[in-house]
């Protein structure tokens, strides 16, 4: 029985509750959180909106197959303790997807509300039970399986190698994850800036795995420090699991990208988040002297908006994203455009960079452009940007991110012999599974798709322990009958 008091009919007339936020004008010069969560009684009013659908689409697209109707169904009830264990029966991460999830082409995308008003705020409220049990020092966390004995390394400790681990280690599995990085959270701590996820949250939900038995070794680079086939024969690992994401950036490969002041999104956000530069002076600036400069980020993707908002935070004199097509085709979440412009981000659409301008020393000085139209749909189905002959002109800038999207990198397929790959140096998986050619090896995630969102690759986390979890017990049952 429904413990929501109101009719469906009532509950259409709820409005949204707005996720509080810091002023504009106030974020724009700090790395704080800009939003600041919701409390109990605007999370009870938001779960109230739900009209518990019979067949609910936010379930059916969430990657990660979390129960949303019982989770809100909680909420409903104030068992807030409760909606969290249920959300982490299926979703390791609730306070990191809770934050940064795209909801609105997944769950909140699915929900029959939004066909006429504003949908549910699915990841607002797993945003809050996460946080809420943080608060309190309580957590929901599953029962594990009596230990089976088998051991898997984990390659990688991002979002796919978190998800994945969560699972193996609840399915009774001895987990060690190894990161390359000197700290834990892959893209979660260097890609995303603090003031969109707070790196406090994502050591917090890694502990929670550390208390559930996940083991984690950092500084180990496989395919230098040790190969995945030295894991399985020497260290008696059963199964790995590759989740090495795709973090080598892609260029524009136009004249003057050697300048100073040129560089790529990758470099820029993970000097800034994982060496702390939004600290400075705490601590030293690893990047180039951005107060009072003209800043611009070629890029429309989430990448993209992170850059041009952490510019505008350390003091630049202006900062643009430049975009080869328009707001309409651009990748970012529609919060995160929201949030750059109420930041004074400028737009400047149609537009792309065929070379860069530098001073006799070398320092950058402009990106000359051309302008751009909107042709016929390319393979991703978005229009193909074509260039408008003798549109060319200046854009002046000192300093150019570029986050054009990443690609493979090759480190571990170079050093595992019987690894298939495919064009980009991507690994080869199988769709259901994600077996590898090599036996007893799965890879998922960006190393596998290539660049996708944090909840994609989490899903493909949970894929392969689904595949990891059969392939280990048919291992078992092969050795018990030989």
């Amino acid at each position: 029985m429904s413990a929501n008091p109101l009719s469906n009919k009532d509950r259409m007339k709820v409005p949204r509750q707005a996720m509080p936020e810091q002023p504009a004008e106030v974020r724009s010069h700090n790395f704080l959180e800009v939003n600041q969560g919701l409390n109990a009684d605007l999370a009870k009013c938001e779960a109230s909106r739900c009209i518990e659908c019979k067949d609910p689409g936010c379930m059916k697209a969430c990657p990660v197959q979390v129960n949303i109707k019982e989770v809100i169904r909680l909420v409903v009830e104030g068992d807030y303790l409760g909606a969290a264990a249920k959300v982490r029966e299926d979703n390791a991460l609730p306070a990191i997807t809770g934050r940064v999830c795209p909801v609105e082409d997944q769950c909140e995308g699915g929900c029959l509300i939004g066909k006429k008003n504003a949908p549910v705020g699915v990841a607002n409220l797993e945003r809050f039970v996460a946080d809420y049990e943080r608060a309190t020092g309580q957590y929901g966390i599953p029962k594990s399986l009596p230990p089976t004995g088998q051991k898997v390394a984990i390659i990688g400790s991002g979002p796919a190698g978190l998800a994945c681990a969560g699972d193996l280690i609840q399915a009774g599995h001895k987990v060690h994850v190894f990161e390359a990085l000197h700290e834990l959270g892959g893209v979660l701590v260097y890609g995303i800036p603090e003031f969109r996820l707070p790196k406090e949250i994502v050591h917090h939900e890694i502990q929670t795995l550390r208390q559930r038995g996940v083991e984690f070794e950092t500084n180990v680079v496989v395919g230098k420090t040790v190969t995945i086939d030295e894991l399985m024969q020497d260290e008696g690992f059963d199964a790995v699991f590759v989740a090495t994401g795709a973090g080598l950036p892609r260029m524009l490969n136009i004249p003057g990208e050697h300048l100073n002041g040129v560089c790529s999104a990758n470099e820029f956000l993970t000097r800034i988040n994982l060496m702390r530069a939004y600290r400075f002076p705490e601590t030293d600036e690893p990047v180039y002297d951005i107060a009072g400069k003209d800043v611009i980020v070629v890029g429309g993707g989430n990448t993209a908006m992170d850059a041009v908002r952490t510019a505008r935070r350390l003091g630049a004199k202006s900062a643009s994203i430049v975009y080869r097509r328009t707001e309409a085709e651009m990748p970012a979440r529609v919060e995160e455009v929201h949030h750059a412009k109420d930041e004074s981000i400028q737009f400047v659409m149609l537009v792309n960079p065929v070379e860069f301008l530098g001073d006799e020393k070398g320092w950058l000085t402009g990106a000359k452009c051309i302008r751009m139209e909107l042709g016929e749909p390319d393979d991703t189905g978005r229009r193909s940007p074509v260039p408008v002959p003798g549109s060319e002109f200046i854009l002046p800038c000192s300093i150019a991110v570029i986050a054009a999207g990443t690609t493979a990198n090759p480190l571990v397929q170079s050093s595992t012999p019987g690894l298939n790959t495919r064009r980009g140096g991507y690994i080869l998986a199988d769709q259901e599974t994600l077996a590898t050619s090599k036996e007893g090896v799965f890879a998922g995630g960006d190393i596998v798709t290539g660049g996708a969102t944090v909840i994609l690759a989490m899903g493909a986390g949970r894929k392969a322990a689904k595949g990891i979890n059969a392939y280990l017990a048919a291992k078992k049952a092969l050795v018990t009958v030989g």
